[in-house]
């Protein structure tokens, strides 16, 4: 367009030229003809009226052709300004209407996703007829169909169920021949049940990490809210543990691979959503039934619902798992990256030791006892440690790998968080104690990782 505009000027400007070239012919003329007449002697003779008169005529016809030549120039000049005028008109007026269709256009397609952010938008979703539907703003994570999981986990039948919590349910789903995955029923409708729903989908279609749960989709139909997960085919830490098997499964080497990848999870993790969030994250529920093992045992963190960003950590609803929580936090309500550390140094306990965070006396008083509380003066003392872990592993190890590993749960678990030492410390600490084949540096023979994995 500012081409077309400068040569439109270009076109006036030449107009007005030839105008001003024009005039100036009568002046030249007539100053011409005074300078010869004053010019002449003073003896001539005057001229008669009839020479001038005569003289006048003669000059006319040259004079009437140049004002006629100049005059044509000028009317070609009008007429071909006019006609650009008449192409170029259009075309500025076809530009400008474009140019306005594109920005109102840009300006409805931003006020969609402004509305999409946050999902909140449940009548869309359910209105989806197919069977997956990619988010607009989170290109990810599906937008999954509610019929289709509902067939998928039959109906959400009980002998689907996975395991359970305060959240609600888990399901086993099959989406295809050979297509599984984890549905989370979330039967809790309160508006902070909502915003764990939010925060868990907002993150987890950020992040992509191999020790962080995938998220396959998502869905919200009516009042009920649906998470798709990969399937992990050993269940939790939790389960592992404190379940039928009583940790069985799990070797020495096996624990301290799962220890390894929870840590390393808080090392890239944290690094990666630090450079997308510019916060890092807390975490705020880090525990043994938040950590999921697929077939060959490796680990892989879950549930981001109470996730907050850090240094955004004022006014926020205390939150987490009794036993798991930090003191600080629990007491005075201070949120760091280092009240996950402190949670990180009870799952290190349970995989030693093969207890609950919280366990209820044997003897009476019938009263509740923390496992930190109990397990840090015997910790402590190395020749009790031997005594205190889990019988199943008992034996396995390299007794100074067991010392490290004890020394490193009382660094986490100290009652000041600036005593506690940095996750990527405690990543250096673990490194050395797996085994090459497991992702680690130490240089052992073949290595069995689990006395028992599925195919």
């Amino acid at each position: 367009m500012n081409v077309l505009l400068g040569f439109l000027f270009i076109l006036i400007l030449n107009f007005q030229i030839a105008t001003i070239d024009a005039r100036p012919s009568y002046l030249i003329s007539s100053s011409v003809i005074s300078v010869h007449e004053s010019s002449s002697p003073a003896t001539a003779p005057a001229p008669s009226m009839a020479d001038s008169s005569h003289g006048i005529q003669a000059d006319s016809p040259s004079n009437h052709h140049h004002h006629h030549s100049n005059k044509k120039l000028i009317i070609g000049l009008i007429a071909a300004s006019s006609l650009m005028a008449v192409i170029l008109l259009p075309l500025m007026c076809l530009m400008i209407c474009r140019r306005e269709k594109i920005f109102r256009s840009s300006k409805i397609r931003a006020t969609r996703l402004d509305k999409l952010r946050g999902l909140p938008l449940s009548s869309f979703i359910s209105r989806t007829n197919s069977t997956f539907k990619q988010n607009s703003q989170k290109p990810s994570v599906s937008v999954m169909d509610y019929t289709l999981l509902k067939t998928a986990t039959n109906n959400f039948q009980e002998s689907e169920i996975l395991g359970s919590g305060g959240f609600g349910c888990v399901y086993k789903a099959q989406l295809g021949d050979n297509l599984f995955a984890a549905v989370k029923k979330l039967d809790n409708h309160s508006p902070d049940a909502f915003k764990e729903f939010q925060t868990e989908v907002d993150i987890l279609s950020k992040v992509h990490h191999p020790n962080i749960i995938t998220l396959l989709g998502y869905c919200v139909h009516d009042d009920t809210r649906l998470l798709v997960y990969e399937l992990m085919q050993n269940g939790s830490l939790d389960t592992q543990l404190h379940g039928p098997s009583c940790g069985s499964n799990l070797t020495w080497y096996c624990r301290m691979k799962i220890a390894l990848d929870t840590a390393r999870w808080y090392l890239l993790g944290l690094e990666y959503l630090h450079e997308h969030c510019k916060q890092a994250v807390i975490h705020r529920d880090l525990k043994s039934s938040n950590i999921l093992l697929d077939s060959r045992f490796n680990a892989k963190l879950s549930d981001f619902g109470l996730a907050v960003m850090d240094g955004a950590n004022k006014n926020i609803k205390l939150s987490g798992t009794l036993g798991y929580v930090a003191p600080e936090y629990l007491l005075d309500g201070k949120l760091t990256d280092k009240s996950d550390v402190y949670a990180f140094g009870v799952v290190l306990l349970e995989l030693l030791l093969r207890r609950r965070p919280v366990e209820k006396q044997k003897q009476p008083p019938s009263e509740c006892q923390s496992l930190v509380t109990w397990a840090m003066p015997q910790l402590t003392d190395r020749s009790k440690i031997p005594g205190i872990i889990d019988p199943v592993i008992k034996d396995t190890m390299d007794l100074k790998h067991l010392y490290q590993v004890a020394a490193v749960a009382v660094l986490c678990l100290q009652p000041e968080p600036s005593y506690r030492p940095l996750i990527t410390d405690v990543l250096h600490s673990l490194v050395p104690l797996v085994p090459v084949e497991l992702g680690g540096t130490l240089r052992v023979g073949e290595v069995r990782v689990a006395a028992a994995v599925e195919p």
